[in-house]
């Protein structure tokens, strides 16, 4: 695939085959979304691959934590609730995701449903938690480096066959991340992506969120 196709083709994908990811592939994923440019070279991500049982009790406890109404307890800092343009674009994604799974709006079950799927990591049989050293959080530098390494492992994943969804809700309650994860305390757990084989036959994986154009993004001064 060329860089085109991969940007232009990907998407967010909400359900995954169950088929194993081999640990060869995710390691050239890894390796090729590394080459993410990083303040001055300090390469401050560190990423920890989870599968099998390890994966299984983070989502069980994440799950039981969320339908028990415990506080969320996440390490990075969220922005509280998006308003104005911020909010449309939301509600829009959320409008294009629920007419494709044919939810309802007033269909609390499925509604429920769909945000457990999110605390399960859409059952992925791959979560990878992003986590950047703990000596450089009071900046903002490691997490913008951060993002970059999670836009070349989403697009590495891509092109190699690989759906993935960037999920903060299975990071909601980052103790039961880093306890079965055994993370360090030196280090600040960021956000995880979901990974494994798209399933095609589930109709949000289908779904394609709108972009805004150039005209609309940037502002060109002097040309």
């Amino acid at each position: 695939m060329n860089y085109e196709d991969v940007v232009m083709g990907r998407r967010s994908i909400r359900a995954f085959k169950q088929n194993p990811v081999p640990r060869s592939v995710i390691e050239e994923v890894i390796a090729l979304a590394s080459r993410a440019p990083s303040s001055m070279n300090t390469q401050p991500w560190h990423l920890h691959v989870l599968t099998g049982e390890p994966f299984d009790r983070i989502r069980a406890e994440n799950t039981e934590r969320m339908l028990g109404g415990v506080p969320p307890s996440k390490e990075s800092r969220g922005i509280g609730s998006y308003e104005g343009t911020h909010r449309d674009r939301q509600v829009e994604i959320a409008v294009q995701l629920f007419q494709a799974m044919g939810i309802a709006r007033d269909d609390k079950e499925k509604r429920q449903d769909w945000i457990l799927r999110g605390f399960r990591q859409f059952d992925a049989p791959v979560s990878i938690v992003v986590t950047y050293d703990r000596v450089l959080q009071e900046g903002d530098i490691a997490q913008f480096d951060c993002g970059a390494l999670v836009n070349g492992l989403v697009n590495a994943a891509w092109s190699r066959g690989l759906g993935c969804v960037v999920n903060s809700q299975g990071i909601m309650h980052s103790p039961v991340v880093r306890k079965h994860a055994g993370i360090p305390e030196d280090q600040v757990i960021m956000i995880c992506v979901a990974m494994g084989y798209p399933d095609e036959d589930f109709p949000a994986n289908a779904v394609v969120s709108k972009r805004r154009p150039v005209d609309e993004v940037a502002r060109f001064i002097g040309f």
